[in-house]
Order: C-alpha cells, then structure tokens, then sequence
C-alpha cells in the first residue's frame, strides 16, 4: 500500500510531505490563510496529479505508435465551486502541447484514451463532479 509522510517545517502551514522513495513535495495554504507560500496548495496538487498522469498515459500511447514526441507541454486549469466548503473543482480545462513529428489523429486518440479511460487522476476528479475539457495543439 503507498504511503505518505507529512512533517511541519516551515511556520504553521508548511509542509513537506515525502513518499515511500523519498521523493519531497512541498506544501503550503494561501497567505491569506496563514502560509507563507512555502509550497503548492494542496488542491493544487490535483491538477498536478491529474497533469502527471495523463502526460504518461499520452506519451506511453504515442511511443507505442511510434510518433516522435521530442517535447510535451501542459496548461491545466480550473474554476472550483463559489461559497461552499469544501470547494471542490467545478471546471478543468486542460491545452496539450506536443512537438514533433505527431499524427494529430493518433494524438487526438491518446488524449482521448487518457482523459476518458486511463488516467486515474481524471476519473477521481470526475466522479467528484468536475468536468474535464480539453484542447490539443501539435508544433513541428
């Protein structure tokens, strides 16, 4: 089972959290809640999380298709529900950014396969109630 471990280091909110290999997030709540933008918030991390897995699942898909992927890019960003708590994500939207020599239909496909059927992320994410669009722009 995975596990995580979160220690204070930095005044109240900050936070370094690391993972069963030692690899080290830091973490942190909005100044105007008490942090001192030691770290990404944790509502952040999501779209983090949902960036990550989805490029592995885009590049994996395209490599196994043989495209030339030399550099792969991300926008993501989201709208989260107004006056409630929790808050949860309401709105993703998220830009691909490839460059190489890439088929648009193969890579329409991997976005397609990763959004709406790999990635764990996204699933998550829309089961919570977000919704998920996207836009995939190909550069030679």
């Amino acid at each position: 089972m995975p596990k995580v471990e979160l220690a204070r280091v930095s005044g109240d909110y900050g936070f370094d959290v690391t993972d069963e290999n030692g690899h080290v997030i830091k973490m942190d709540t909005n100044p105007n809640n008490g942090g001192q933008n030691y770290g990404a918030r944790p509502m952040q991390l999501l779209l983090v999380g949902l960036a990550g897995c989805s490029a592995i699942d885009v590049i994996g898909i395209l490599k196994k298709q043989r495209q030339e992927v030399r550099d792969y890019k991300m926008v993501v960003n989201g709208d989260r529900e107004a006056g409630v708590e929790p808050s949860l994500w309401k709105n993703i939207n998220i830009e691909f950014h490839l460059y190489g020599d890439i088929n648009r239909d193969k890579a329409v496909k991997a976005v397609e396969l990763s959004v709406g059927k790999y990635c764990s992320v996204a699933a998550t994410l829309e089961q919570a109630g977000a919704e998920i669009k996207w836009e995939l722009f190909i550069h030679d």
